[in-house]
C-alpha cells in the first residue's frame, strides 16, 4: 500500500513539474506575437542634426561715432521695419547748421545787392555811352575840348571795371550760397544718421552696447535676424547626400521643443563638402517661424528624399538576417517559415517589400524566447 502510494505521489510531482515547466517556461518560450502586412505609402527620408541659422543677420551699427543717447529696443524684442532703434548725440552739430542757415542768408543777401548795383550800373553805362558817343563826335569836328573827350571816355571805362567787379561779387555770392546749400545738406545727413533705424522687420538676438557709451561706426551695437531668412544649416554625410534636392519638404525639431515638429523645405546646399567630417551643409527653411527661436539653437532635421504609394509595408521589428538574406519568419500552421523578401523602401518605422502575400502572418522576433528555426513549432 505503502508502495503504492509512493508511486502515486511520484507520477502526479512529475505531472505538476511538466504542466509547470511546459506552461511557464516552454510556453512563453515558443509564443510569438505576430503582425501582418499592409498596402500604404511609405516615405523615404534623409536625417541630419544642424544649427538654427539665418541667412540675412543685420549688424547694427552708428553711421557716426559718438556717445549713445537712447537704444530702443533689447534681446528678444519684434521690431517693425522702420522702427527707431538707436540716438547719438549730435553734440555741436545743430549750432553748426545754424550757422550754416545764417551763412546762406547772408549769401542771398549779398546776392541780391550785388545784383541790384550792377543794374545800377547798366543804366549808368547806357548814359554814358550816350554822353561819350556825343563828345566823340564833337570832338571829331573841333567843337569840344580833348580834356571833356578824354572824361567821357575814362567815365565809360571805369563803368564798365564797376560792372566787372558787380559781377565778380555775384558769381562770389552765387558760389557761397551753392556752398552753404551744400554745407546744410551734409550737416542735415549727419543729424539724420544719428537716429539708426530697422531695415527690415526682425527679431533683436544681442545687445552689445549701451546708453552713454561712446562707440565707433564699426562696432555692433543690436544684431537683428529677418526671420523670413531663418532655416537649420545641417549637416548631411555626402554619401546620402545625393537624393536631397531644392524643395524638399522637412521636419524640424528642435532641442528646446522636442515635442513639436517644424515644417521646412530645403533651400540651399553648399556645393563643398567638409574635407574632415565629408559632409555637406544643407540649409532648411522653416515653413513657420517658432516663436521664441534661438540662434544656434541644435535642431535635428529630416529631409523627405522620396515617397511610395500602395506598397506592400512591413515593421522593420519582424525584418530578420538568416542565411546571409533578408527577410520575414512567417506562422503558417503553427509552424516558423522563413521567407526572404526585396527591399523595396525602408524608413524609420517601416520597409517597402516585394515577393510577400499581404495575407502572411509575419512572427515578430523576440530576443527573450526561443530563437526561431525553419518548421520550429510555434503558439
Amino acid at each position: 500500500m505503502n508502495t503504492t502510494f509512493k508511486y502515486i505521489a511520484v507520477i502526479t510531482s512529475l505531472l505538476l513539474i511538466g504542466g509547470a515547466f511546459y506552461l511557464k517556461v516552454y510556453m512563453p518560450k515558443t509564443t510569438f506575437t505576430t503582425v501582418s502586412p499592409s498596402i500604404g505609402e511609405i516615405k523615404v527620408s534623409v536625417s541630419g542634426i544642424g544649427n538654427v541659422e539665418a541667412k540675412d543677420i543685420y549688424n547694427i551699427t552708428a553711421q557716426s561715432g559718438g556717445k549713445i543717447i537712447d537704444i530702443t529696443a533689447c534681446e528678444g524684442e519684434w521690431v517693425k521695419k522702420g522702427d527707431l532703434l538707436i540716438e547719438m548725440d549730435g553734440v555741436d552739430l545743430p549750432d553748426q547748421l545754424e550757422i550754416a542757415k545764417a551763412t546762406l542768408k547772408k549769401s542771398e543777401f549779398e546776392l541780391i545787392a550785388s545784383q541790384s548795383e550792377l543794374k545800377n550800373q547798366q543804366t549808368q553805362k547806357a548814359l554814358l555811352e550816350k554822353t561819350y558817343g556825343r563828345y566823340a563826335e564833337l570832338n571829331k569836328q573841333g567843337y569840344a575840348a580833348q580834356s571833356e573827350y578824354d572824361k567821357a571816355l575814362a567815365d565809360l571805362q571805369s563803368i564798365d571795371m564797376m560792372m566787372l567787379v558787380s559781377k565778380s561779387h555775384i558769381n562770389s555770392a552765387k558760389a557761397q550760397i551753392l556752398l552753404s546749400q551744400k554745407s546744410m545738406q551734409a550737416i542735415k545727413t549727419k543729424i539724420a544718421n544719428l537716429k539708426v533705424y530697422a531695415p527690415v522687420d526682425g527679431y533683436v538676438i544681442t545687445k552689445e552696447a549701451e546708453v552713454a557709451q561712446n562707440v565707433l561706426p564699426t562696432n555692433t551695437i543690436l544684431k537683428i535676424v529677418d526671420a523670413k531668412t531663418l532655416w537649420v544649416e545641417v549637416q548631411i554625410d555626402e554619401r546620402i547626400s545625393g537624393a536631397i534636392t531644392l524643395g524638399q519638404k522637412a521636419s524640424i525639431v528642435l532641442s528646446s521643443q522636442p515635442d513639436n515638429i517644424y515644417e521646412g523645405v530645403v533651400r540651399r546646399i553648399l556645393p563643398v563638402s567638409d574635407l574632415v567630417t565629408l559632409e555637406r551643409e544643407v540649409d532648411v527653411a522653416f515653413t513657420v517661424i517658432p516663436k521664441p527661436f534661438y540662434i544656434n539653437e541644435q535642431a535635428e532635421v529630416s529631409i523627405e528624399t522620396n515617397a511610395y504609394s500602395d506598397v506592400l509595408k512591413i515593421p522593420l521589428n519582424v525584418v530578420v538576417q538568416e542565411g546571409g538574406k533578408m527577410g520575414v519568419w512567417i506562422a503558417k500552421d503553427g509552424h516558423a517559415f522563413f521567407k526572404a523578401v526585396k527591399k523595396i523602401a525602408v524608413n524609420k518605422e517601416a520597409m517597402a517589400v516585394s515577393d510577400l502575400d499581404k495575407e502572411s502572418m509575419l512572427i515578430v522576433p523576440d530576443s527573450t524566447k526561443k530563437p526561431l528555426t525553419e518548421g520550429m513549432r510555434i503558439h
